[in-house]
């Protein structure tokens, strides 16, 4: 298992719960996607056998969808499984990921054997927003609530992923990032969210230089990132941040894309905070349009035709 890197107060204080044999029956680890949930429950189901890291355990049993939602009849599965004897002590951990997918009535089908576990049973919810889990399941819960790396563990972070990224892809990594260690892995693995940030950053260029039909003609570049929707409107409002931050406070060092800090020095000076917060306008309206699954051509077109606006 590679080494896990932040969230350390809260592993610390979990353990002293183990250690202090005062450890609740039931958890919810709550954060974004990418954050480290799954590596976390790990982390606390081998905390609560007692165990090591180098071994993989029968007695740490993992529930994931299978569909859209989790229903009644895997929670049914669960419960079954939950009733079973440990294999090889006297205690046994369930996790379930992406709890975020639990229908109301498979959360109310859950919560009689999360209120009263067997005895040595201990139980572990994963999800990505607190809003979509009951109140009666959350009550009886110890919550969890993971937030993003600093800069200095998400650069720890990338370094464990490929000790020779050059400065110039732990930048780039951080920028994108935010502080979501699966999100700066898949930076480094996947070349197209770089070409994309290039893109995007040519998008205000030419958005920037008034050209109309230059602008239009990345149109079709960027529907090629039709999978890629919401990291579009999230680098161009990086971009954005940027570009105003330094426009106002002169000061490199609060960039979040330093490695593109050149390209943006020279967009704070060309852009307006009109024009920047037209843009942001049009990011936003682009977002809200895309959540009601409009068509995604017709709203990049129109976020496109926009920011020549201002």
């Amino acid at each position: 298992m590679r080494s896990f890197i932040g969230h350390s107060d809260i592993i610390n204080s979990f353990k002293k719960r183990v250690a202090n044999k005062s450890l609740s029956h039931a958890h919810l680890i709550v954060g974004v996607d990418g954050i480290g949930k799954s590596k976390l429950a790990q982390i606390f189901a081998v905390q609560i056998l007692g165990g090591d890291y180098t071994r993989q355990y029968v007695d740490i049993m993992n529930y994931r969808p299978t569909k859209a939602s989790f229903g009644v009849d895997e929670v049914r599965e669960l419960i079954t499984e939950v009733n079973k004897k440990p294999f090889e002590g006297n205690k046994k951990v369930i996790v379930v990921h992406e709890g975020n997918k639990l229908t109301i009535q498979a959360q109310n089908a859950l919560l009689k054997t999360i209120e009263e576990p067997p005895s040595g049973v201990f139980i572990i919810i994963l999800c990505e927003s607190l809003e979509l889990i009951l109140d009666t399941i959350k009550s009886r819960c110890q919550i969890y609530k993971l937030t993003p790396l600093s800069k200095n563990e998400t650069t720890e972070y990338i370094r464990t992923i490929k000790n020779n990224a050059t400065e110039g892809e732990i930048l780039a990594s951080i920028a994108y990032s935010e502080g979501i260690p699966g999100k700066a892995e898949r930076f480094l693995i996947d070349s197209n969210l770089k070409n994309l940030r290039q893109l995007l950053l040519d998008v205000l260029s030419e958005a920037n230089n008034g050209a109309a039909d230059v602008l239009l003609r990345h149109e079709n570049l960027l529907l090629s990132y039709k999978d890629n929707k919401d990291e579009i409107l999230n680098i161009l409002t990086s971009f954005i941040r940027d570009i105003m931050v330094y426009k106002e406070l002169n000061d490199t060092n609060l960039v979040i894309n330093a490695d593109k800090i050149d390209s943006l020095k020279k967009l704070a000076i060309g852009m307006s905070y009109k024009k920047l917060n037209k843009i942001l306008d049009k990011i936003r309206e682009a977002r809200i349009n895309l959540l009601s699954n409009s068509n995604f051509a017709i709203t990049i077109r129109v976020m496109l035709i926009g920011f020549m606006e201002g």
